[in-house]
């Protein structure tokens, strides 16, 4: 079984960083972008930017020529990831908290790790997916733990804007990305990672426009949705989340393992806490502190395993 592609270590932290904090200010972005403006139209628009920029840049510096399956196949990833994954999570935060949603979406980990075990167990030649090695699974369960003090409390009063539907929303965010980015992992015909990025992106906007439709918001679309707080948060979505966040973990998925690159939603939750805290002065107690301490824990374990089997397949995701 092979190894993910090597690359050097000033990458990897660079890339690690991008999804770490990058990704985890995303949150109170998208908090303040759909106050305003319908969350499905939101990320449409965002996602259609960002992906013909860097699409139109890969053509104009790389000349690329991507096959029929590798336009299919990330369509199909872009699917999952950004209708079933960003597309929920921007509906949900109409009324959760930009933390919380990060807390509750921390339960990726746990879905990679599960499914990429499935994988593995259906594949008859074990050359796809992987077992989760005794520290994964050990790391795992501290960063829940952690998860469960710092929100458990919260939820178990229904507090905080939490209801049925938008915490289904947000657990169902979390496996489809996941299950999107194994999809994109072990495509037989991978494109080059920020290609199969910039195709996910302008086909995922494809997708979430059509959701836009279904769900009527063109309807209710104003001028007013468009504030200065609203458009800055967008721009930020969209130049930053998307063009560095977003492709630095579509790189990492060809350079790391699935584990790995999912420890990233333990970081979040604290730099999204962090950030309620000092913008929207969201309360940050003592509990808050040990909790993200334990997650901090949980992300160690897993990092620093030396035991973890990778996948083999390189990803495209």
């Amino acid at each position: 079984m092979s190894a993910p592609s090597h690359a050097p270590r000033s990458q990897l932290i660079a890339a690690f960083a991008a999804v770490y904090l990058v990704w985890g200010s995303t949150y109170l972005a998208i908090r303040v972008a759909v106050e305003t403006i319908p969350p499905f139209f939101m990320a449409a628009t965002r996602f259609a930017v960002s992906g013909a920029l860097l699409y139109g840049f890969l053509w104009l510096t790389k000349n690329i020529r991507p096959t029929a399956k590798q336009w299919r196949d990330n369509t199909i990833v872009g699917g999952f990831l950004m209708l079933g994954g960003n597309g929920l999570v921007c509906w949900a935060e109409q009324t959760v908290p930009s933390g919380i949603a990060t807390l509750l979406v921390s339960a990726g980990p746990f879905a990679v790790v599960l499914l990429d075990w499935a994988i593995h167990a259906a594949d008859p030649q074990k050359k796809r997916g992987s077992r989760p090695t005794l520290p994964v699974w050990a790391g795992l369960a501290l960063g829940f733990t952690g998860l469960a003090l710092l929100v458990g409390p919260d939820i178990a009063r229904g507090t905080g804007g939490l209801n049925f539907l938008n915490v289904g929303a947000l657990i169902a965010a979390t496996w489809l990305w996941s299950a999107g980015s194994l999809y994109g992992r072990y495509a037989s015909e991978p494109a080059e990672p920020f290609t199969a990025s910039a195709i996910q992106m302008v086909a995922g906007s494809g997708w979430l426009f059509l959701a836009s439709l279904l769900a009527g918001e063109p309807a209710t679309l104003t001028l007013a949705a468009f504030t200065p707080k609203a458009v800055g948060a967008w721009l930020y979505l969209t130049m930053i989340g998307s063009l560095v966040g977003f492709t630095a973990f579509v790189w990492l998925m060809k350079h790391s393992t699935p584990a790995k690159v999912y420890t990233y939603t333990y970081v979040n939750p604290i730099v999204a806490v962090f950030l309620g805290w000092l913008i929207l002065h969201e309360t940050v107690n003592s509990r808050t502190f040990v909790a993200s301490a334990v997650i901090i824990a949980g992300v160690a374990i897993i990092t620093i395993s030396k035991t973890l089997k990778p996948a083999a397949a390189p990803a495209k995701s």
